[in-house]
């Protein structure tokens, strides 16, 4: 009887010990491919938001006498856009091209001919809703980095990082210093 029990509390014990590696094992993958999704959905949005400038350089091109460095801008951030391959690079790239585009309308705004056409307000439409989409995606992309490199610090997720293979990754922070800094005020 002895034996008996000893051999079930073993099997119970290995049991949960088993249940226990599995669990952590399949939470960090779990975790890894939540990031990797929310990752996913940044890219989508660059390239959609990347895809919509060609239509807006066009549209814009139209004003003949447009300031061509502006439009130079807008060009040279989205093909940098486009070659990024870190989380770091599209970041800056991504905020490289932030700021171009808003140049580039706050330029418009003085083109009262070109802000009137049906054109050039529906692409600045569609450029604000996949902003305030990637302000999202961003955000949830870095919720899911939190997790994930959080639990691949913390005991006892730490222990079990390097048999699922997972390891921590770059949050999305746009390397914008002029939006930190605080701004001066003169009286």
């Amino acid at each position: 009887m002895n034996a008996l029990l000893v051999t079930a509390i073993v099997v119970v014990v290995a049991a949960a010990i088993a249940w226990f590696v599995v669990a952590q094992f399949n939470r960090l993958r779990r975790l890894d491919v939540q990031a990797q999704g929310a990752w996913a959905g940044i890219d989508t949005l660059l390239a959609k938001r990347a895809d919509l400038v060609p239509n807006l350089v066009e549209t814009v091109k139209g004003a003949a006498d447009f300031e061509r460095g502006t439009m130079e801008d807008v060009t040279n951030a989205r093909a940098k856009a486009a070659g990024a391959s870190t989380v770091a690079e599209a970041a800056a790239a991504d905020g490289a091209l932030t700021q171009a585009l808003g140049r580039l309308f706050a330029v418009a705004e003085s083109y009262p001919q070109l802000t009137a056409t049906a054109g050039f307000r529906d692409l600045q439409g569609q450029l604000t809703q996949v902003e305030g989409e990637l302000q999202f995606a961003r955000q949830y992309y870095n919720d899911s980095v939190v997790t994930l490199n959080t639990a691949l610090r913390t005991i006892p997720s730490m222990w079990f990082a390097g048999m699922a293979g997972v390891h921590e990754r770059e949050m999305y922070a746009e390397p914008d210093a002029g939006r930190r800094a605080a701004p001066t005020v003169d009286f």
